[in-house]
Formats: C-alpha cells, sequence, structure tokens
C-alpha cells in the first residue's frame, strides 16, 4: 500500500476528498475502491488502477483461537510475517520493521535469514490494517469473553486492533524514519487512533534509538532485549553486545527513564541450561537497580538449537528477582502452531 502516492492522486481534487478516501481506508476498513460509493466512479477506478489497496496474504490460524499468523506477500515478491494475539479481549498485533535482519541474534529465527531490506511505512501500516479487516470480518463482539476477574469484555472495542507490538522481523531502530512514520499514522484519530501508551517498541539497544525516541516518541514503550546479565554471554547470544555493551546500554535506559518518567521493560527469554540459572538471575538484579525498571520473561520458542527453560525454573528465577524488588512478568505463550517465533514461516 502506498500511501504517498494516495495523497499525489488528490493533489488535484478537492481537500474533502482525501478525507473521504482515508476514512474509507482507515475507518471502513474497506478492502476495494468499488466499495467506497462517496467517491465519484472516475475516481475509484483511478485509485484501483493506480494505488491498489489488496492486501495478499497467507494465512495460519491456531487451533484455540488465541492467535494467528499472516505471511504477507509485497510488491517485490518479499514476505513479511506478522501475529494476532488475542488475550482477555485485548487485540495485540506484532509487526515486523524490516525484511530479515542484520543482527544475528542466534535464538531468532529471523536473523538466520539474513538481511533482504527495510520496510516502507506503508507496508508497516498495511500489517494493521491485514488484521483490523480480518477482526472487522470475523465480528468477535458477539462473543463476549470473561477475564479471571470475572469482568466481561465485549462490544465493539472487542473488535478492535488495541495494541501494537514492534517485536516482529528485523531491527525498529535500524528503520527509525519510517518506523516512527508508522506509529503517528496508528496513533492519528483520523486514522486507526490507537493509544500511544498501547503501542511498544522491543529493540536490541541500538542506542541512538533509544535516545531518539526519548525526544521523539516519549509517550510509546519501550522495550530492551537483554537476554543475559553479563557481557560474555550476551555477545555470544547477541552479536550486536560488541558495538552496545551492557554498560552501555543500561547507562541509556537510565538516562531515557530520567527523561520520560516511564516504565522500561527488559525483555529476557529463558533458554534453557544458557541463561536461566540462580546465579544469573542474582546477576540480573545487580544490573537492574531502577525503580521503573522491570523484566518480562519470555519462554524460548523452539527455533533449532535451543530449548526452553523448564516451568520450575523459570519460577525460581522470577521468584530471586521479585525477592530482590524487581517486577517480573512471565509472558503468556502465543503462537506455538502457527510458528509465532519471527522468522519461522519466511525461513520455510
Amino acid at each position: 500500500m502506498d500511501l504517498k502516492k494516495l495523497e499525489k492522486i488528490f493533489q488535484s481534487e478537492k481537500p474533502f476528498r482525501l478525507k473521504q478516501a482515508k476514512q474509507a481506508i482507515f475507518r471502513d476498513l474497506i478492502e476495494s475502491w468499488s466499495e467506497v460509493t462517496t467517491l465519484p466512479i472516475e475516481i475509484r477506478e483511478k485509485l484501483t488502477r493506480e494505488c491498489p489497496i489488496e492486501i495478499k496474504a497467507e494465512f495460519f490460524p491456531d487451533k484455540d483461537g488465541k492467535s494467528a499468523k499472516a505471511l504477507i506477500m509485497l510488491e517485490d515478491g518479499l514476505n513479511v510475517e506478522t501475529v494476532l494475539m488475542k488475550h482477555y479481549g485485548r487485540n495485540t498485533v506484532c509487526i515486523s520493521s524490516q525484511i530479515g535482519c542484520p543482527l544475528g541474534c542466534v535464538f531468532c529465527a529471523t536473523g538466520k535469514m539474513g538481511f533482504k531490506r527495510s520496510l516502507s511505512f506503508g507496508e508497516i501500516v498495511e500489517q494493521v490494517l491485514f488484521w483490523a479487516r480480518y477482526l472487522k470480518k470475523e465480528k468477535q463482539r458477539v462473543h463476549p469473553v470473561k477475564s479471571p476477574a470475572n469482568a466481561e469484555v465485549g462490544g465493539a472495542e472487542f473488535n478492535k486492533v488495541k495494541n501494537i507490538v514492534f517485536m516482529g522481523m528485523g531491527e525498529p531502530f535500524l528503520n527509525y524514519d519510517n518506523v516512527f512514520e508508522t506509529i503517528k499514522i496508528l496513533n492519528d484519530d483520523n486514522y486507526l487512533g490507537i493509544g500511544a501508551r498501547h503501542i511498544s517498541i522491543s529493540t536490541v539497544g541500538i542506542i541512538e534509538g533509544i535516545e531518539r525516541m526519548a525526544e521523539d516518541m516519549p509517550q510509546i514503550n519501550l522495550a530492551i532485549s537483554l537476554h543475559a546479565p553479563e557481557n560474555e554471554l550476551r555477545e555470544k547470544l547477541m552479536p550486536i553486545n560488541k558495538k552496545y555493551p551492557l554498560a552501555r546500554i543500561m547507562m541509556a535506559a537510565k538516562d531515557y527513564v530520567a527523561k520520560t518518567n516511564r516504565k522500561l521493560m527488559f525483555e529476557y527469554i529463558m533458554i534453557k541450561g544458557v541463561n536461566d540459572s540462580e546465579k544469573q538471575a542474582k546477576e540480573l538484579v545487580d544490573i537492574l537497580n531502577d525503580r521503573l525498571f522491570f523484566v518480562n520473561l519470555i519462554v524460548c520458542n523452539p527455533t533449532g538449537i535451543f530449548e526452553p527453560s523448564e516451568p520450575a525454573q523459570i519460577k525460581i528465577f522470577k521468584d530471586i528477582l521479585m525477592k530482590a524488588g524487581i517486577q517480573a512478568l512471565e509472558r503468556y505463550r502465543f503462537g506455538q502452531e502457527v510458528k509465532g517465533a519471527c522468522g519461522q514461516l519466511a525461513q520455510q
């Protein structure tokens, strides 16, 4: 979807026509310009020729209906992955910012693909639109569910994308400008109107991106992939640690929370026998010494050489953090059937 081309087409039209077109795409969630009867037929025909809005994709649902994955086919023949996760009425979409990734984290399926290219902001927005259209057709609003607190969740909001996480293929801060442009579109009430605090960016620790985000997007949630409490192991798991070692990352993290007064999440993938020992939990405690830091423990998705930590070991690890006063969460597991780890489908 080429949003720049869309605006160019309407340059010679009255301003309200472009507003009608954007409303049709982002509010009415149309899939064909023929549906927009408020536009003259000659404009619809031109848009169909020059600015198609069809999204070609393969769809992979899981059996329990809690997650689904899509492989979206782009104009140049490359594919990009995106995942929908449903959890007590909150529809979260995980989106990609690049095709492949140049960073080569050894536990990540995307890293094994190598790097193809960065996505345009239109290609990133398209991933969210795909799921917005899907949820509209699914008509979930007639099937309320109950949360653990027995609070009923239903109505129109249950049928919408509520949360966005940039945790798919690629490193968002290596495509900063297009990610920033995407967030402005997602957040704009004239487009999808997703609240800033419902949007999260995950980075391996690109310090320049963290610094820019504190200035440009202070209300967006930031997550830093840590995955090890000391440099030697982190460098084995994440080669980028050579350029951005832990001391520099933690300094940037402290600067970020000082500027924004926002909580900062550290992601820690739990890999059996690699980074899940009691000693490593205590080392993690030593570096997470800020009241606005918290940890999200992620059970490793099997992608080859690594196995997920045992539940009992995760509990021990988490308890050490909690007893030290560090807030620790364990991410709910989604997407095993649909190969939810980013890069798994595109590799195939």
